[in-house]
């Protein structure tokens, strides 16, 4: 027995030094290895050859790898110029050997590959309370210097989602909150220059009105491209032949159904809120109870009547009137425009507005699968210009935006909050905003088509000057079509074209021009002719059948 032990214990001794000499073996050619993963400021680290000519040591470049990636990292290394180069093998370069990278691009573990510690604000972004949710905390302009004090998550390109930031808050205090890497850079040069590699920037600078207009200057806004990602199980519809249902018709939508059905509509336009709530939205019962206690349905009714429209194939769009609310505004009225006794409408500067609307808007997804939000009155009111000129009013402008400003930087918050819950975005726009300059209540049309998915104009024959436009539907929107054809090719990646169109008797004060099949189908033909090919949704308030049966022929393929 006691041989047997002396025998096991030779064994474990020689299987020990055999290790040890394995190891010393490795050490001294240098391929003892660990894991480590490329770190660095940016997304990319780069990754050297060496060539060796006597005692000089040459370091060359020969390509990068995404920061985060996995390397194996070698104990054999070499120094150049004073940097310590370590032995690497990547993925990204298979069968390729002798590849180095330098000590400082390469960490322990994937959270400590992240090595900025400020960035500058290139495209102006909202400050949120958290990495998760919708809550703002405060807004950065354009320019602004960020202290980097964390990050959540680093995506597979390199690029970090949220940096976590210190900024000064509006009372000079510091505080933390998140921002979207993808509207940060590097340098403070990068930050402040006007991307203009389409002429953008040119273009906006001459544009202009004949007076002041008080909605802002055009070269003071952003045309960075917008990065619109497709979204899976959820294709985004190119070409819409769509129907709106208003909260009455959404909520009784069988006779509706039967339209689509026949005709070949495959989008439907549904009201969440305009004026008057579709259903009891929690989202409502928490932050405006007066619009919770006059909805029209109850959301097992919304669940229901959504449930049908999903069944009968078509691409389902929620509409919500944004900042024209007169339940909200009873709710905060400091949160309102203050013009003279008036406080009944909401301020496209409050932060608290954009969150109502867009916790409203991602309840609706989540509830009831909406494909798209589309947000209507993106603007300031219509008297907007005499309440700016007159100097007498409270518009609530927390962050010193012009009202254009503004109205795009909402864009910017909405569509980011949409992509979280999967969904895309489209924005109403006044037909004015096809023409070269910025209006008096925001809205500038390249601005936000540079950002929505789609955008949707309303050109109403019955809306134009002249002399009775609506007897000519053809002629009238072609005419504001090739305007808006031009501000479209402006832009590199312009948001899809979906316009509204007349769908109701003219003129609206005085009827007497029914709109049947033909002149609505002369609307789209319009459209069409001059590019704006992204479809069309015809306008009644009412979701008149009678009306949608007479020109059904119009959704047809």
């Amino acid at each position: 027995m006691k041989r047997k032990i002396r025998f096991g214990a030779g064994i474990l001794i020689a299987f020990l030094l055999f290790a040890i000499a394995g190891v010393v073996y490795y050490i001294l050619l240098g391929q003892w290895h660990t894991a480590a993963y490329a770190a660095g400021n940016s997304n990319t680290v780069n990754i050297y050859k060496m060539s060796e000519s006597g005692e000089e040591t040459t370091v060359e470049p020969v390509g990068t790898v995404i920061r985060g990636s996995k390397v194996t990292r070698y104990i054999h290394n070499i120094t150049s110029d004073g940097v310590t180069y370590y032995k690497v093998k990547s993925d990204a370069y298979p069968g390729e050997k002798d590849l180095y990278m330098a000590e400082s691009s390469l960490a322990g573990t994937v959270s400590a590959t992240v090595q900025e510690t400020e960035v500058f604000v290139r495209t102006p972004a909202t400050i949120y309370e958290s990495a998760e949710g919708p809550d703002i905390a405060s807004f950065a302009p354009k320019g602004t210097k960020l202290e980097i004090t964390g990050h959540d998550t680093l995506l597979d390109n390199g690029y970090i989602d949220m940096y976590k930031v210190r900024y000064q808050n509006a009372d000079g205090k510091e505080a933390e909150g998140y921002v979207y890497g993808k509207y940060m850079t590097g340098t403070q040069e990068e930050a402040d220059k006007p991307y203009n590699e389409h002429g953008e920037y040119d273009t906006a600078a001459g544009d202009g009105f004949r007076f002041e207009l008080y909605g802002g200057e055009a070269k003071d806004l952003d045309f960075y491209p917008y990065e619109r990602t497709s979204i899976e199980g959820n294709e985004f519809c190119r070409y819409a032949r769509a129907m709106y249902l208003n909260a009455v018709a959404a909520i009784s939508p069988d006779e509706y159904i039967k339209i689509i059905k026949e005709s070949g509509c495959n989008a439907v336009v549904v009201d969440i809120k305009d004026g008057m709530l579709t259903y009891q939205s929690e989202v409502a019962k928490e932050l405006s109870p007066t619009s919770y206690k006059g909805a029209y349905a109850s959301m097992d009714d919304m669940k229901a009547s959504m449930e049908k429209l999903k069944e009968s194939g078509v691409y389902l769009i929620g509409r919500i009137v944004t900042f024209n609310d007169t339940s909200y505004a009873a709710d905060h009225p400091k949160d309102c425009i203050k013009y003279g006794n008036s406080k009944s409408w909401p301020s496209a500067y409050s932060r608290n507005v954009w969150e109502y609307n867009v916790k409203l808007a991602q309840e609706a997804v989540r509830e009831f699968g909406f494909n798209e939000i589309q947000f209507d009155y993106v603007r300031f009111p219509e008297s907007t210009y005499e309440m700016s000129k007159s100097g007498n009013a409270d518009f609530r402008n927390k962050y010193k935006e012009t009202k254009s400003q503004a109205v795009q930087n909402f864009c910017f918050y909405a569509a980011d909050q949409l992509r979280e819950v999967d969904a895309y975005i489209s924005i109403d726009v006044f037909g004015e905003s096809a023409y070269s300059y910025v209006t008096a209540y925001g809205q500038y049309w390249t601005a936000i088509s540079n950002i929505a998915d789609a955008i949707s104009a309303m050109p109403y024959t019955d809306h134009f000057s002249g002399d009775r436009p609506w007897e000519d539907p053809y002629g009238s929107v072609k005419r504001w079509a090739k305007r808006a054809q031009k501000q479209q090719e402006r832009l590199q990646d312009p948001a899809v074209a979906r316009t509204w169109i007349t769908g109701y008797n003219t003129p609206h004060w005085a009827p007497n021009i029914d709109y049947t099949e033909g002149k609505l189908k002369a609307q789209i033909k319009a459209l069409e002719k001059c590019g704006l090919d992204g479809g069309f949704i015809p306008w009644n308030a009412l979701s008149d059948l009678y009306k949608y049966r007479e020109y059904q022929g119009i959704w047809h393929e």
